[in-house]
């Protein structure tokens, strides 16, 4: 039985040649928001690995949704080139490009995580300081020692609305195929859609349903922009500890769904701190439960990220109808070639057709020269195979 993991899937216009979703993961290695070589590497690996999918990182909608000074945008044109340069290179082998638009909000103007993580000061370096300013859904700073955001006024969210649609159409201009619109993990969507985060007394604010409009405005808008033929992903927290739960996700997704989302992108945490903790501890897999919910409950497709380590694990979570997609993240900086690592321990592809010319021609020759050879990332799986 050939494994799940390498079944093509097809979503809207767009086939995905495996399972396999490289999640988006921030580089901080932007310059002025413009991607650089870094990025061209960076997403050229993996999708030469043999991802499916490769999702490049949240590029911001506008210059103040900046968590660093690395950030990389899609605010003006001028940035569709270089991300051209990138999705037409995934494309070119046989993986489809995907990017996530986002807005940091209020945790937004720090330092890079390996720099601290700490909010940042004025500088010589930073040429536009009061331009990258802190806005929130409401006026609240968490935790309460970091800089106070401004909260947003009603005349301001549509504004903010269409930044999404406009950089989703620099996304389709810049040759992307799957775009996720990242509404988790604390940031400026997220602190829409928590009672955490937002306090307004507008129709933005108070009920579920009003918390949710901004996020239901931003799928429209970004929809409206992004072809009818091209997927679109939403990331959501479905889990925060912090107000916004599984039964508030699936009921978004309800009505997200028909307004044009295919997939939900299952994470979690972000607003008090992450991981969250309520589910029980951090192990193989702990965010996969989001994932199997909203697929039973809103009846929408589903992707698990969260320490999905090995491809038995991953095999084990689609047929057992978990999930749709599986993402990985940080298990892809260890091994950018995973996908095609699990394709040989599943006993497929042989001849290494999943990886371009110059990598399978030596590896299937080398293969079929020792017959015994055991490459150095073969390991005991999940469940010890």
């Amino acid at each position: 039985m050939r494994p799940l993991l390498f079944e093509p899937i097809t979503i809207r216009d767009v086939t995905l040649k495996n399972r396999v979703v490289v999640a988006p993961m921030h580089q901080y290695s932007g310059i002025k928001g413009f991607s650089t070589d870094w990025h061209l590497m960076n997403a050229g690996r993996y999708a030469a690995g043999g991802a499916g999918l490769v999702i490049m990182e949240s590029t911001k909608v506008e210059r103040r949704g900046c968590g660093t000074v690395g950030d990389i945008g899609l605010w003006d044109d001028s940035f569709v080139p270089g991300l051209k340069r990138c999705a037409d290179f995934i494309r070119a082998h046989n993986a489809a490009p995907g990017i996530q638009l986002g807005h940091s909000g209020r945790k937004a103007r720090r330092f890079r995580p390996w720099e601290g993580g700490a909010p940042l000061q004025p500088s010589v370096g930073i040429d536009d300081w009061e331009a990258w300013e802190l806005v929130s859904s409401s006026a609240l700073a968490a935790p309460a020692t970091d800089p106070m955001p401004r909260a947003l006024t009603r005349a301001e969210i549509p504004e903010v609305v269409e930044r999404w649609g406009q950089a989703a159409r620099r996304a389709h201009a810049a040759g992307f195929d799957v775009l996720d619109i990242h509404g988790a993990h604390g940031y400026l969507i997220h602190q829409f859609l928590s009672p955490f985060a937002n306090v307004r007394n507008d129709e933005y604010g108070g009920s579920e349903l009003n918390r949710m409009r901004f996020a239901i405005e931003v799928v429209e808008s970004v929809r409206a922009h992004w072809p009818a033929a091209k997927p679109l992903f939403l990331r959501l927290s479905v889990e925060d500890d912090s107000g916004w739960g599984p039964d508030q996700s699936v009921t978004l997704a309800r009505i997200v769904k028909p307004k044009g989302v295919d997939v939900i992108d299952c994470s979690s945490g972000g607003m008090r701190g992450s991981p969250v903790t309520s589910a029980g501890p951090v192990t193989y897999g702990y965010q996969v439960p989001y994932a199997e919910r909203l697929r039973r409950d809103a009846d929408i497709l589903t992707m698990a990220v969260g320490l999905i380590v090995h491809c038995d694990q991953a095999e084990q979570i689609l047929r057992e109808g978990r999930a749709d997609l599986i993402a990985l993240a940080r298990e892809l900086l260890y091994n950018p070639n995973w996908p095609m690592d699990a394709a040989q321990k599943m006993g497929i592809d042989k001849d290494f057709a999943s990886v371009p010319s110059p990598q399978a021609y030596w590896l299937a020759k080398r293969a079929q020269s020792v017959k015994d050879v055991q490459p150095s990332t073969y390991m005991k799986g999940l469940n010890g195979a």
